[in-house]
C-alpha cells in the first residue's frame, strides 16, 4: 500500500516542480508587460502635455461645436501654420484680455463678406458650413466685403447672433483683424463633455488644403494601450495563483475520494 501510494503522488508532485519553470516565464513576460506599458502610458501624457494644452470656453460664442464651459484640448502652433476653417485660441488686448476662441474663416489677401443666400462668401465663393446652429436666420451676423491684410486673421464665432468676433470690431484699425502671432492653439477636440474631435470644416476645401489633426488620436490610443499592458501585467500574479491553487484542487479530489 505504501509503495503504491508513492508512485499514486510522484506524477502530481512531477507537474508541481514544472509549474516554477512555467511561472518564472510568466512573471518575467508580466514584468515586460507592465514595463512596457509604463513607458507608452507615461509616454503618451507627456507628449500630450508637451503638444496640447487645456481650455475651458467661458462664452456660447462656438455654439453648437463648444458650449459655454466646455473642455477642450488645443494643439500648440504658430500662428503662420492657421488655415482657414480652424478653431483657433487667440488673445488680442484690444478684443479681451483673456483667450478666446473663433473660428478663422479668412486668412491675409482674402476678401470676405456675409451673406449671400444666407451663407458666408469668402474670395467670391459661397462657404457651406454645416457647423452653425440649424436653422441660423440669413440676416445673422451680416457685414459688408472686408480685405484682409497679411498676416492678419478674420474671426468669426459659430454662433454668429451673438458672437463678439471680428464683425464686431470693423470700425478699429485693423478692421477688425487679428494678428497671426495672436494665436496661441487649434483647438482639436471637445474632452468635456466628451464630445471628441472637432469635425473638418470642409467648406473650405475650395479655397485651399486644410489643417492636418494633430496627433490626439495617437497620443490617446498610446494612453489606452499603456494603460491594458499595466494592469494585465499586474493581473498575471493573482490569476497565475488562482490557477495554481485550482490546479491542485482538482488534482487532489480525486484520491480525497477514493
Amino acid at each position: 500500500m505504501g509503495g503504491e501510494s508513492t508512485t499514486r503522488t510522484a506524477p502530481l508532485g512531477g507537474g508541481v516542480s514544472r509549474g516554477p519553470v512555467g511561472g518564472r516565464t510568466g512573471q518575467r513576460l508580466s514584468g515586460l508587460a507592465v514595463a512596457l506599458g509604463l513607458v507608452l502610458f507615461l509616454g503618451g501624457f507627456a507628449w500630450g502635455a508637451v503638444v496640447y494644452r487645456p481650455y475651458t470656453v467661458p462664452t456660447s460664442s462656438m455654439t453648437p461645436t463648444i458650449d459655454a464651459g466646455d473642455r477642450v484640448l488645443a494643439e500648440r502652433i504658430d500662428g503662420a501654420d492657421v488655415r482657414r476653417g480652424d478653431v483657433v485660441v487667440f488673445k488680442d488686448a484690444t478684443w479681451a484680455n483673456a483667450p478666446m476662441v473663433k473660428r478663422v474663416v479668412a486668412v491675409g489677401g482674402d476678401t470676405v463678406s456675409c451673406c449671400q443666400n444666407g451663407k458666408l462668401k469668402v474670395n467670391g465663393k459661397v462657404i457651406d458650413e454645416p457647423y452653425l446652429p440649424a436653422g441660423t436666420p440669413a440676416e445673422n451676423g451680416n457685414f459688408p466685403t472686408v480685405t484682409v491684410p497679411e498676416g492678419r486673421l478674420f474671426l468669426l464665432g459659430d454662433e454668429r447672433g451673438t458672437s463678439v468676433d471680428s464683425t464686431a470690431h470693423l470700425t478699429d484699425a485693423a478692421g477688425g483683424t487679428v494678428s497671426r502671432g495672436a494665436v496661441d492653439a487649434r483647438v482639436d477636440a471637445v474632452v468635456w463633455p466628451m464630445n471628441g474631435m472637432l469635425e473638418r470644416p470642409t467648406g473650405f476645401e475650395t479655397l485651399g488644403g486644410l489643417s492636418s489633426p494633430g496627433p490626439l488620436r495617437t497620443v490617446v490610443a498610446l494612453v489606452i494601450a499603456g494603460a491594458v499592458l499595466i494592469l494585465g501585467g499586474a493581473a498575471y500574479g493573482p490569476v497565475a495563483k488562482r490557477a495554481a491553487a485550482s490546479r491542485a484542487r482538482t488534482g487532489r479530489e480525486p484520491a480525497g475520494a477514493r
